[in-house]
């Protein structure tokens, strides 16, 4: 925690055992507020996203994929404890009015991350882009862009939210030094991309706004690409270095974000709550020789990503987390679960305190239970209606979703919400 307080630089991890057997480089690439649909491979024609295009052509492609909470430090807090939002307890972005930043720490450093086990296992590892736990040492990379430090503008990413942005040279540099010391790595990827401000460069949005879209809309398009081209610069890199077929790729997006037509900010039923535009993702993974190519249906969540890594890592994934390895049959991966908050956590430590909503998807069937009881539960096919526009009278499929919503999670059955709680 001192580390993290006064804001250290990270520094090198301690020696440690060699590598397993099975011991692939691992590159996590995490989109950052983007509508599950705005990619090419998911069918649109409005956006143009040629690089992450070629990667789902060279990938298992899961276009259902969900993750559990639709606010980004919860959902990234995800990806690198390998648990539901309500077990690591991040669930809001900021802490609650005149509690410390620090406080929140605690979770991270309660448990041992995707970073721990490989740092374990003998790689190296870089954090890049979007981070909120602190000092990027707090969550087991051996470097990092982010100090953390509140003083210096520490709150989720610092310096990090420069990767993309402004070049991709300490990503590039760091697999660099690591093929050319032969040691497997760990490299997150999280840039500040597309998210706002939606500042792409004169020669993508110049392209857009002739296609006479509202200037919102063109400057999010523009910035898709933008990221889209990063991705791009980052994949080749792997090709270059000759390490692309010796690197097992993710792609998840954190949120999802659907661009409201006339000003800034996003639209109702995206980023934030517990609907298809803002928990839906695709959800793709890379591994030349070992993962076959091509499109699986069943729907899967961002809990599955830690699994993933550790399995194909060769390294035992914890009997707790609930993800499963989606390079393996997932064809009875089970109902998926998830969870909307308050943007700002109303207790630290308790996470039914900041609940707003749960939800539990047995494909197709989707139940969302609200916590302010002037809100009905709401029950869609989302395969038929991905919109949520037309609710389901199915009292039966109502009863049985919600029983296994409440085992799910038995403290989220009796949380009232933040607004009716003194």
């Amino acid at each position: 925690m001192l580390t993290i307080l006064l804001g250290l630089l990270p520094v090198p991890a301690p020696a440690a055992l060699a590598p397993p057997a099975s011991s692939p480089n691992v590159v996590l690439v995490i989109s950052d507020d983007q509508w599950w649909g705005d990619f090419g491979f998911m069918g649109s024609e409005d956006v143009r996203t040629p690089h992450l295009d070629a990667l789902a052509a060279e990938s298992r492609v899961f276009p259902r994929g969900y993750v559990p909470t639709a606010l980004c430090r919860a959902s990234l807090a995800t990806l690198i404890t390998g648990l539901h939002p309500h077990e690591h307890k991040l669930t809001g972005n900021d802490p609650p009015r005149g509690v410390e930043r620090a406080r929140m720490l605690e979770h991270i450093e309660a448990v041992k991350t995707v970073a721990d086990h490989l740092g374990a296992a003998g790689y190296r590892s870089l954090q890049t882009g979007k981070w909120w736990e602190g000092n990027c040492t707090c969550g087991g990379f051996t470097e990092g862009m982010t100090h953390g430090d509140p003083s210096r503008g520490g709150r989720h990413g610092d310096e990090g939210l420069r990767i993309g942005r402004d070049g991709m040279a300490p990503a590039t540099d760091f697999i660099d030094a690591c093929v050319e010391d032969e040691t497997p790595f760990f490299l997150w990827y999280a840039p500040l991309l597309p998210h706002t401000p939606h500042d792409p460069p004169e020669r993508l949005l110049a392209t857009y706004r002739a296609e006479d879209a509202p200037l919102p809309i063109a400057r999010y398009r523009a910035m898709c690409t933008l990221f889209d081209e990063t991705c791009g610069e980052l994949l080749g890199h792997l090709r270059d270095r000759g390490v692309a077929d010796d690197t097992l790729v993710l792609f998840v997006v954190d949120n999802g974000w659907i661009q409201r037509p006339n000003g800034r900010g996003y639209a109702p039923r995206s980023k934030r709550t517990p609907y298809e535009g803002g928990v839906r993702t695709p959800i793709m993974v890379r591994w030349t020789g070992r993962v076959t190519p091509g499109r699986v249906e069943t729907p899967v969540s961002s809990v599955d990503v830690p699994a993933t890594i550790l399995a194909a890592c060769g390294l035992d994934v914890p009997a707790h987390w609930p993800g499963v390895d989606l390079t393996g049959d997932v064809s009875d991966r089970g109902p998926l679960f998830g969870a909307a908050y308050t943007h700002d956590v109303v207790q630290v430590g308790r996470p039914e305190r900041s609940l707003l909503s749960r939800w539990v998807l047995e494909d197709p069937l989707k139940l969302i239970v609200h916590t302010d009881p002037a809100r009905p539960a709401e029950l869609f096919d989302v395969r038929a209606d991905p919109a949520e526009e037309r609710p389901l009278d199915d009292r039966e499929a109502a009863a049985r979703l919600r029983a296994r919503l409440d085992a799910w999670w038995p403290a989220g059955a009796a949380a009232k919400g933040p607004e009716g709680r003194r």
